[in-house]
């Protein structure tokens, strides 16, 4: 026996044991199945489940539950990303926390600290997940930092350095002081910070009172300045390209160039050109072979490339003492107030510096090449195609791949020094040694590289690196190339491009077929997670009060295409008060001891009511399956709500207790068996969004249902259902039973006749017609619209009547003495008088051009449906107020 209410943390701790054991959930092997594939984006080893996970994998678990209940074999690879960057600052604030500095430590120490933490607590998020339903092949897990996964990231990177598409270089990189350590451009956050910008003067060299004026907001980098810049036709300018000025500091010459990099609209027009501490002045250097003078030690000092009075000074304290100088000796001309833009380390929380050093790159032009080939032929496809082109901007302009970074946690770069600096890239340092035996002609000492690989090299390689590549193993010749990834569009070109490239270049297949970008997760009002803005939710939290199925159905149900996904803790109440109105209809369906019969057919059903709820049964099947199949997550779980609330919790139930009160009833057998019958179709629909609660109320229908086989239904078929038992009337009858009832229901609360007062029905059709339309769903009408007789007569207007229109007949509901119809005729028109009044105001707002070009798309989309509803309400009043046909 059900309880009274649904309790999911016992269900929740059940099932996820059971799915645990269930053999169904792993990867077969089975020659005789399909396979599907789906790669898990493996979280940090030090992550926590917030939304955004939340999100993406429920998404990809609906997938993956669907296909298996499809028969297909299906592999879900989890894993773990070692963030190299992330683990290091968590460990190292472990053993301060201890009272252990790191840098005291040897890397072979550091490493050991790393991983007694990564053993001890790193993949806790696994649990999380598992809380969450995700169903992934959790034995086969793997971590980037795994054997496996290292001696592929070894055989890439030798490979490519063989092929000379690796190479090392001195280029300018984003470069973290806190850190001491480049970084990628997803690792760097753009903060708007009140500044100034300053204007210098610098002294033509030939004399005179002439000067160029340059404006910069960042004075300490002055020395490393080795030209300044005009844009060639600027008539202000051009006569003076070529000629040189006088470095106001230095008191060095410095060259005046052109290039069209500067705009002549913006500040004075000049531009002072650093090329060792800004990315656009070291494409302007490169263009004009300038010197580059890197004036920054590592941790954001000025270095011994500036005069000794600077050496050694924090760059902001440098910037104070530049201003302090330059004003004293009359070289800066004004200050201004302003806005810009400042690089951040999203991490260390420091201004970023474009520094110059030696680092590993990748050349990408030709692998992007094939990566775009591969787009355009749709061999790997974007939903929403709309990022296609967002794929397509960023490998059009891609630039060299920075490989390297200054940190000891994270793959090893597999290369060794020789005592001239000459390179030997190899699998081992015995491997590198014999190189450079063989290169030397004799046994020479080799030093080690330090620098250890982007943790994105090794993410790049995960859809085949997780198979067993480079070796040729079952796994890799059954499951690759995958079938869909489910990722977020900020690392379409961090993650998703760099994998088809490397997918590409080295198995000569894509590795997904699909790529689904989820949206961003944000509050109710649009705004972005913060915890400055007190607006962030947590999943445990919001699983912990609503059950983990409440979450997942929220987040489908706002999951549209190409929309953010706007959460708020009362929808996913809302979410659990649908969870609890399905409870209650199985409680309902238990009460009523509705069980399926051993032999019953679904095809054969006679009675009306059971053809229809075959029918819709059957009609909810085809929908969900093309919402599924189309990446419609959000149409898939509104169609399920609206399936089960209006179809079967609602009318369903309405109509079968009709059946169910009248004993006389020869159909209640076949009813009860249908009901059954459409509940367990319906729960198999509900268990890749709602894992828990459908596992739940199966697991009760199993024990009270002998006919029934014991299987979870993660081990069940996916209905495959007919929608031709009663041809296509059955649908439409019941369509217009529902709108009849639902219309005198909605009159009899707007005239606020109260519920035990039975009315009449008049209507104005012949009997015939009347008995064929609506003979065998008389008795439904009568008990659920509370009539006590329906009159086939003219429907003539009266005191005690109000007439209405419905499907081209004129019905009337004669309520007799049970309201003063004149009383509420009067609040009727004072009612539609506010609604006027309100859909005036919405209609004036939709057409005001200005206001539709500001306001946000859902405002705009909330308006129009509250229009919609508005007119809805003028029609139902006026009706009523004026007669059928009549409008005000």
């Amino acid at each position: 026996m059900l309880e009274k209410a649904y309790f999911p943390k016992t269900t929740e701790q059940d099932f996820q044991e059971i799915w645990q054991n269930s053999a169904r959930r792993r990867a077969c092997l089975d020659e005789e199945k399909k396979p599907y594939t789906i790669m898990m984006p493996p979280p940090n080893v030090t992550g926590a489940l917030h939304l955004g996970h939340a999100l993406t994998y429920t998404l990809q678990d609906i997938l993956v539950r669907y296909k298996r209940m499809q028969g297909f074999d299906v592999l879900w690879q989890p894993g773990l990303d070692h963030a190299g960057i992330a683990t290091q600052m968590v460990v190292e604030k472990k053993l301060l926390a201890k009272g252990i500095d790191p840098k005291t430590l040897s890397d072979e120490e550091f490493l050991e600290a790393i991983w007694a933490w990564k053993e001890e607590s790193g993949g806790g998020i696994f649990e999380q997940l598992k809380r969450l339903g995700a169903s992934a092949d959790w034995e086969r897990a793997r971590f980037t930092m795994d054997e496996g996964m290292s001696q592929a990231v070894r055989t890439v990177f030798i490979d490519l350095y063989d092929q000379g598409l690796i190479y090392k270089a001195k280029r300018l990189v984003n470069w973290d002081p806190h850190l001491q350590t480049a970084i990628s451009d997803i690792e760097v956050e753009q903060r708007d910070v009140k500044g100034h910008l300053w204007y210098i003067r610098y002294p033509l060299e030939e004399g005179g009172e002439e000067s160029l004026v340059v404006a910069t907001s960042r004075p300490e980098t002055v020395f490393g300045d080795t030209a300044i810049a005009v844009h060639p036709e600027d008539p202000r300018y051009s006569h003076l390209i070529g000629k040189r000025v006088i470095h106001p500091l230095l008191k060095t010459p410095i060259v005046i160039i052109g290039d069209t990099y500067c705009d002549m609209e913006k500040g004075t027009g000049a531009v002072k050109i650093t090329p060792a501490h800004d990315f656009n002045d070291f494409e302007v250097g490169l263009r004009a072979n300038l010197e580059q003078v890197n004036i920054f030690t590592a941790d954001g000092r000025l270095n011994d490339q500036v005069p000794h009075v600077y050496q050694s000074l924090d760059r902001f304290e440098a910037r104070e003492q530049v201003i302090r100088v330059l004003e004293s000796e009359g070289y800066l001309e004004k200050v201004e107030e302003t806005l810009h833009s400042v690089p951040y380390g999203d991490r260390s929380g420091v201004p970023i510096e474009p520094r110059l050093t030696d680092q590993w790159y990748l050349k990408t032009e030709e692998l992007s090449q094939k990566a775009i080939e591969a787009v355009e032929k749709k061999r790997t496809q974007f939903v929403p195609e709309q990022w296609t082109e967002t794929f397509y901007r960023w490998m059009k302009n891609i630039q060299p791949w920075c490989l390297s970074r200054q940190i000891r946690w994270g793959h090893r770069i597999p290369a060794w020094y020789g005592p001239d600096g000459q390179i030997f890239v190899a699998e081992s340092a015995s491997s590198a040694q014999k190189k450079a035996d063989l290169f030397y002609k004799k046994s020479v000492a080799l030093e080690e590289e330090k620098d250890v690989l982007d943790t994105w090299f090794s993410s790049a390689l995960w859809p085949f690196s997780t198979l067993g590549w480079p070796n040729a193993t079952p796994e890799l010749d059954r499951y690759y190339p995958t079938d869909v990834l489910v990722t977020g569009f900020d690392i379409i070109f961090f993650w998703v491009a760099r994998m088809i490239m490397m997918g590409l270049h080295f198995t000569q297949e894509v590795p997904f077929k699909k790529v689904y970008i989820n949206a961003i997760v944000r509050d109710e009002k649009g705004q972005k997670m913060s915890k400055s803005k007190g607006n962030v939710l947590d999943p445990l939290v919001l699983m912990d009060k609503y059950g983990a199925d409440a979450l997942r159905f929220t987040l489908t149900l706002y999951s549209i295409q190409g929309r953010d996904v706007k959460i708020s803790d009362q929808r996913v109440e809302t979410s659990r008060n649908f969870i609890t109105k399905i409870w209650n209809f199985a409680r309902f369906l238990e009460l009523n001891e509705c069980v399926r019969s051993a032999d019953f057919n679904p095809s054969k059903v006679s009675h009306p009511l059971c053809i229809w709820l075959v029918e819709e049964a059957a009609r909810l099947t085809t929908l969900i399956d093309e919402a599924i199949e189309s990446f419609k997550f959000n149409e898939y779980a509104l169609t399920l709500q609206q399936g089960i609330r209006s179809v079967f919790c609602d009318w369903g139930v309405e109509f079968a207790k009709c059946e169910f009160h009248n004993e006389a009833s020869p159909h209640q057998e076949e009813i009860r068996s249908t009901l059954a019958w459409s509940f367990e179709v319906l729960l198999k629909l509900m268990h890749p969004i709602m894992p828990f609660i459908s596992e739940e109320l199966s697991r009760s229908l199993v024990l009270n249902q002998e006919a029934l086989p014991r299987k979870i239904l993660m081990e069940s078929d996916w209905p495959i259902l007919s929608s031709t038992v009663g041809g296509g009337d059955i649908k439409e009858s019941f369509d217009h039973l529902q709108e009849l009832i639902g219309d005198i229901r909605a009159t009899r609360s707007i005239l606020g006749i109260p519920p035990k007062d039975k009315i009449v029905l008049c209507m104005d059709v012949e009997v015939g017609s009347f008995n064929k339309r609506y003979g065998a769903y008389k008795d439904y009408i009568m008990t659920l619209a509370r009539l006590s007789e329906i009159k086939v007569e003219k429907s003539t207007p009266g005191k005690t009547r109000t007439q209405f229109l419905f499907e081209g007949m004129t019905l009337a509901l004669d309520f007799g003495d049970s309201i003063d119809f004149e009383a509420q005729k009067d609040r009727l028109e004072k009612e539609y008088s506010k609604v006027t009044q309100e859909l005036r105001s919405v209609e004036q707002r939709l057409e005001n051009k200005d206001f539709l070009k500001r306001a946000p798309s859902e405002i705009v989309e909330e308006l129009s449906l509250r229009r919609e509803k508005l007119n809805q309400e003028l029609e139902k009043r006026a009706r009523l107020v004026n007669g059928p046909g009549v409008s005000p």
